[in-house]
């Protein structure tokens, strides 16, 4: 933080404006765990102080700014696409020096510009420590006991898809799992969840706690098995039936329910069609809930995961599923987790397997005669098909699909293990329709063709305009819940601390704001611009701890404009907190201009 003359700090103490009643909590369901907890209430949030620093005179500056708190107001980046590629030589050695200039992109075989670029490592998102020299209002902690401290650098996310498991299966890979543990470094911090939601272990370094979420895993369908069905029906076949009218397909499960109904009667022929219809439709139905039940608590498992400081990945364990007409979820999940900086890789629960043709030889399925053999091809059909959502949530986040292998737990370990260089980027589709139509996606290298190009395969453009409002809540979100460095406008980010006890302390987030880079409109005679600034508080395990947003609201004469383009304006924000390591997200955003700053910054206060 910057010093300023006596004259100019004798203004600042008259200018120094009042200590605000309340602080309006980001989108109060932001952090709230995956299950079983409240966001915070509002009521309970320490109160913050804002202090606008300028360089101007009392007189000059009577409503030139007024600082209050807001609803986030914050507009999405028009239809901003994010790819994230991974290149790879012809021995599979990942390419690590390549530039935005080397790449081309693709919608709909139309070339696009890339708008943004970035490439992530492992060290991409180390986050400094910005605490900063004095402290105005006492003596400064002794900070040298700290400087060794700091965040925690990988999160990772171990989901298993206990939904879609076998028994079999779970017990292998919960024995494969337990095996991994050991090798955790410090920095290293693991979550156990399932698909069901019945496990639920958040973010530790705790081996035994972990080992303990894993022996709990077990299958859990939602549908419970046995007994014999008539017609016995498969998600597979009933996709065929109904969303692809595959009349070979019907034909077939007409055949068997008049043989497991009727007992063959031909006569019976149209109420066995009716009965077949309705059983298919019904199979759909239930295999559709798994599926989307399972991108419920995949949607969970990322929102907790791209809150956390560090490196993040998640491991998604599971034998695959169906996609059926459930496109847009896959895609979504691929969205999300491009924005978050989340890496999938997916490991294929069913290890080192040969096709199922007979089926379960203890629940022997009721075919009628010769329609076994059909029936056979949909289980071999089914068991491929079932792998490609794994292979999309890989290929389409930068993963790594781990398949047809029988040493699980080399598998895990790798999956866990930080990801390789990857290359983020991001482009506006021009004149996006809002139909809900497919766009494939290309990416390819200008003049290295030799290489091995991973990406995304294509988006899913949104239906209808969003609510202003909505948009407006999830690009805060995004935002705040990112670990993007965003640098459009001169933003610097600084903390102070002061510990009253040893059980409280009081921290101070400044946030420098350079006015030279905004764009101030012109209207009455004054210099009109609106800064939106949320400061988030996470804790070591990325936990939301505390945080606020506030509108900065500036009306500057021509004069005061020019002596604030020399100094800038800091805005401070007081949280009381208790001792321990934080990290700080800063997010500001310009209203005229529309461009935005995000910083990171950690805080470690000693005991």
């Amino acid at each position: 933080m910057r010093h300023l003359p006596s004259c100019a700090a004798r203004m600042v103490s008259r200018l120094c404006l009042s200590y605000l009643a309340g602080i309006v909590l980001l989108l109060s369901g932001f952090c709230a765990p995956l299950r079983g907890q409240k966001p915070p209430d509002p009521a309970d949030a320490p109160q913050p102080s804002v202090t606008a620093r300028e360089g101007y005179s009392a007189k000059s500056s009577v409503g030139e700014v007024v600082t209050r708190d807001s609803p986030a107001t914050f507009k999405v980046r028009v239809n901003l696409v994010l790819v994230r590629v991974v290149v790879r030589d012809e021995h599979g050695k990942v390419i690590e020096d390549l530039k935005k200039d080397d790449f081309l992109l693709f919608d709909n075989r139309k070339p696009q510009t890339i708008t943004t670029f970035s490439v992530e490592t492992p060290n991409s998102h180390a986050v400094p420590l910005v605490t900063a020299s004095d402290h105005p209002d006492g003596e400064p902690i002794d900070k040298s006991s700290s400087a060794g401290d700091a965040l925690p650098q990988r999160f990772v996310t171990l989901l298993f898809d206990d939904v879609h498991l076998e028994m079999s299966d779970a017990v292998t890979v919960r024995v494969a799992a337990s095996k991994i543990f050991d090798s955790l470094a410090s920095t290293d911090r693991v979550a156990v969840y399932t698909t069901s939601g019945q496990v639920s272990q958040d973010f530790t370094s705790d081996r035994e706690l972990l080992k303990s979420a894993i022996n709990q895993v077990i299958a859990r369908p939602l549908t419970p098995g046995g007994g014999q069905d008539c017609p016995d029906i498969s998600y597979y076949q009933a996709d065929l039936v109904v969303n692809q009218n595959d009349q070979q397909a019907l034909t077939l499960a007409v055949a068997d329910t008049l043989q497991c109904a009727f007992g063959g009667d031909p006569r019976q022929a149209a109420a066995a069609a009716t009965m077949a219809r309705s059983a298919a439709s019904r199979a759909l139905t239930l295999g559709d809930n798994s599926s989307e039940y399972t991108y419920r608590h995949m949607e969970d498992a990322l929102r907790r995961l791209s809150v956390t400081p560090g490196q993040r990945k998640l491991v998604f364990i599971s034998p695959g599923f169906i996609l059926s007409q459930l496109f847009a979820e896959r895609v979504d999940i691929i969205d999300r987790s491009n924005r978050s900086g989340v890496v999938i890789d997916t490991v294929d629960a069913r290890g080192l397997y040969t096709p199922d043709l007979a089926g379960d030889i203890s629940n022997p399925s009721a075919h009628a005669s010769g329609t076994g053999a059909y029936q056979a091809t949909y289980r071999l059909s089914a068991q491929s098909a079932q792998s490609g959502i794994l292979d999309d949530l890989a290929l389409g986040t930068g993963g790594t699909y781990f398949r047809n292998r029988n040493d699980l737990d080399v598998a895990l370990r790798q999956a866990m293990a930080a990801p390789p260089t990857s290359y983020l980027l991001g482009f506006s589709p021009q004149n996006l329709k809002l139909n809900g139509s497919f766009h494939t996606l290309k990416v390819s290298l200008a003049g290295k063709q030799k290489y091995a190009v991973q990406a995304r395969r294509g988006f899913y453009a949104p239906r209808t305009a969003k609510d202003p409002e909505e948009t407006a809540k999830e690009e805060i979100r995004e935002a705040v819940f990112s670990q993007e460095e965003i640098r459009d406008l001169a933003v610097d980010l600084q903390t102070q601390f002061f510990r009253k006890d040893t059980a409280e302390a009081h921290l101070s987030v400044l946030a420098h704001v350079d006015l030279k880079s905004l764009k101030f409109r012109k209207a009455d005679g004054r210099n009109r611009d609106d800064l939106t600034l949320a400061t988030v508080i996470f804790d070591e395990n990325g936990n939301f701890v505390t945080g606020g947003e506030k509108i900065l609201e500036m009306k500057l004469q021509d004069a005061t404009l020019q002596r604030l383009d020399r100094s800038g304006i800091t805005v401070k924000s007081s949280f009381d907190v208790k001792p321990g390591t934080y990290l700080v997200r800063l997010v500001v955003r310009e209203k005229e201009g529309e461009m935005m700053a995000a910083r990171n910054g950690a805080v470690v206060i000693p005991y």
